[in-house]
């Protein structure tokens, strides 16, 4: 049986997000009813769910154009989603160069994942002339904003003295905050910089939640960095991350559940 709402029943972006947890199916009719009435949060839920192929049929091209709409009405993370799409060829051919404009526009208008993506396009010279000083500023605005992937960049920065002066105890708090806000790299990077102050026990806590969080890609190289480590419960470690990367296996999801 069809998923019918009435037009004063219709929900905000909060529940239809909800209601993907409970129901995928019946929610992605009740978000393609509200996207079709222009409500823009739904919009970009569309191209969430299509792009990800959760409750509907996966189509990249479709999720790519509900972005666009949403993103033509004002909703920034759409925005952001329209360069996401374009810096990796998800329904479109990839071109960084247009990504960039994209995170861009976002990033200028405060959105953190905006500045957070434009950052990492800067600070890589894809689509745009490097400029490690600008994305680094990005990478601050973000973290201040509360984004925790940006933290834990401005923490490296600042840790290893990267077009800034060097900082540890600056860094020491971004990576605290980072991986307080769940970022598993973070974590990591919180985690080493404990060991190497002596505090094992500490370190061995955030090594565990990184572990829980982090994707293959992130798993082998962290791998490779915990084997190489001094302390025997930190080189321990080690295996733990090769096991959880071998029970993956598959490459890391492209989807976008981190950008949501």
């Amino acid at each position: 049986m069809a998923f019918h709402l009435r037009r004063e029943e219709r929900l905000d972006g909060e529940q239809l997000r909800a209601m993907l947890d409970e129901s995928p199916a019946r929610a992605a009719q009740a978000i393609l009813m509200a996207a079709k009435e222009g409500v823009l949060d739904a919009q970009a839920l569309l191209g969430q769910i299509l792009l990800e192929g959760r409750g509907i049929e996966r189509d990249e091209a479709l999720a790519l154009r509900w972005f666009r709409i949403a993103a033509q009405g004002g909703h920034l993370m759409a925005r952001n989603m329209v360069g996401r799409c374009q810096e990796h060829g998800w329904g479109c051919a990839a071109n960084e160069r247009a990504a960039a404009g994209e995170y861009r526009q976002a990033a200028e208008a405060g959105l953190d994942w905006g500045l957070y993506n434009y950052a990492n396009l800067l600070a890589t010279g894809r689509g745009v002339t490097q400029d490690q000083q600008q994305a680094l500023a990005c990478y601050r605005q973000a973290a201040e904003r509360g984004h925790a992937k940006s933290m834990n960049l401005l923490g490296r920065y600042l840790e290893e003295g990267q077009f800034c002066a060097q900082d540890v105890p600056a860094a020491l708090e971004w990576y605290r905050r980072s991986a307080q806000g769940g970022d598993f790299r973070g974590q990591f990077s919180y985690a080493a910089m404990l060991a190497e102050h002596g505090q094992i026990e500490a370190a061995l806590e955030w090594l565990h939640k990184a572990l829980e969080g982090g994707n293959l890609k992130f798993l082998r190289v962290a791998h490779r960095a915990l084997a190489a480590a001094n302390d025997p419960q930190i080189r321990a470690m080690a295996d733990a991350y090769q096991q959880r990367a071998e029970e993956l296996q598959e490459p890391a999801s492209r989807l976008l559940r981190d950008q949501t």
